[in-house]
């Protein structure tokens, strides 16, 4: 029973750890001033790269989005790379305008499809390539902002994510609450200490020079982007966020669709984990506080996975032994964490530019969707999920935030 009680303080303890270093990076990152980059002279060629499955109905208006942008045509080319596609995703995109490049390989997840453009685009010289979903549009002056950080000398940006139909459905208004959380805890704290910006799978930018030295694009785990944050932590490369540049994203409506696509991020960032810790540390690194920071983030799954065992180890050991206070309080916590979620959800809508109408019910159910998040972390601690599944998307009517 002592040898139990151990294990158990020790766990309690390295997760009080983690929630002091995450507490303190926000606190501290609040406290100062995040950069901002100075207007520049239109002058970084982009090479926007699509990777795209079944996307007919969305794609145009990605392509649309980019040619239409505040910035010169003839230095923004889209490239659209279809892979396992049924549909006619390929024709629309190129009726559109954009390039179409073809995979001359298997494709089993987006990584590989990503690999295989850049072995093909990286000797176009292109000064920068833009990575985004197919069911993205792009505020106006999207490429303008991208290119005032790398005039400011960024290596690596990732652009502000916000939905682009969060009055579709609770679950899609519960995503766009979850980008302004990020934004609030992760990546303005983080801009303004130096740190990387969470980089996603869509609306990143990188410059030719990484990527040469990274040796092209080269990810194995259906977590490409974690894998792809990874990798540029341990070669001591910033992700420098550029709030002023917005994609707006299509979120899934339906609560099992959003479970099955979570659980994917779960497992995936776990995959990486187990895949990139080691090298992250096997050798000096030319940004500590770089490698620091991502090993918290790849090490986050597995302490939310031990949370929720804690919790429900606690609950099952309360009922065991009678101790009804000690169960009537966890519930009494959880329920009051509820309550807490729902003010945070009501104040993400004003912070994220979200209007009240419409996200109510999104507000209501925002702890719910972040409680979700443990069962699924426990699940991918066990049963690893290794196949990519794409998320079908509607278009149609996209509504965007009210502000900036």
């Amino acid at each position: 029973m002592e040898a139990l009680d151990t294990v158990f303080f020790a766990l309690s303890l390295s997760l009080k750890l983690f929630t002091v270093y995450f507490a303190a990076v926000v606190i501290a990152g609040l406290l100062r001033r995040r950069p901002r980059y100075p207007r520049a002279a239109p002058k970084t060629r982009f090479a926007v790269v699509v990777a795209a499955r079944n996307e007919e109905a969305v794609i145009a208006d990605l392509v649309y989005s980019v040619r239409n942008q505040r910035y010169p045509q003839e230095l923004a080319d889209v490239y659209v790379v279809p892979n396992n596609c049924t549909d006619f995703t390929e024709a629309a995109a190129a009726s559109a305008g954009a390039h179409i490049i073809h995979c001359l390989g298997p494709v089993r997840s987006k990584g590989d499809a990503l690999h295989q453009a850049f072995t093909q685009l990286l000797p176009k010289g292109y000064d920068a390539f833009l990575v985004l979903d197919a069911d993205n549009t792009l505020s106006p002056d999207y490429l303008a902002r991208m290119n005032d950080a790398f005039a400011a000398g960024a290596m690596v940006c990732k652009s502000r994510m916000a939905a682009a139909n969060p009055t579709a459905a609770p679950v899609a208004g519960c995503y766009a609450l979850y980008n302004a959380l990020f934004d609030l805890i992760w990546n303005r704290p983080r801009a303004a200490l130096g740190l990387s910006a969470k980089l996603v799978g869509s609306g990143f930018a990188v410059r030719r020079e990484v990527l040469e030295r990274l040796g092209g694009w080269n990810t194995a785990t259906i977590a490409e982007d974690a894998e792809f944050a990874a990798q540029l932590a341990q070669a001591g490369y910033q992700v420098e966020w550029v709030r002023e540049a917005v994609n707006y994203d299509e979120e899934p409506t339906d609560f099992r669709l959003s479970l099955r696509q979570r659980r994917r991020w779960c497992s995936g960032v776990m995959q990486v984990a187990k895949r990139r810790l080691v090298p992250l540390w096997r050798k000096d690194s030319p940004a500590p506080r770089l490698r620091w920071d991502m090993t918290m983030f790849l090490l986050a799954p597995f302490t939310g996975s031990v949370s929720a065992l804690l919790l429900a180890g606690s609950l099952l050991a309360g009922v065991l032994t009678g101790d009804m206070a000690g169960v009537t309080v966890c519930l009494g916590s959880m329920c009051l964490a509820w309550a807490g979620g729902v003010v945070l959800g009501a104040a993400l809508c004003l912070l994220g530019g979200y209007r009240l109408r419409g996200m109510t019910a999104a507000a209501a159910l925002f702890p719910v969707f972040l409680f979700s998040f443990l069962p699924l972390q426990v699940i991918s601690l066990f049963w690893d999920t290794k196949q990519w599944q794409a998320v079908p998307h509607r278009g149609g009517a996209r509504v965007a935030p009210s502000r900036g």
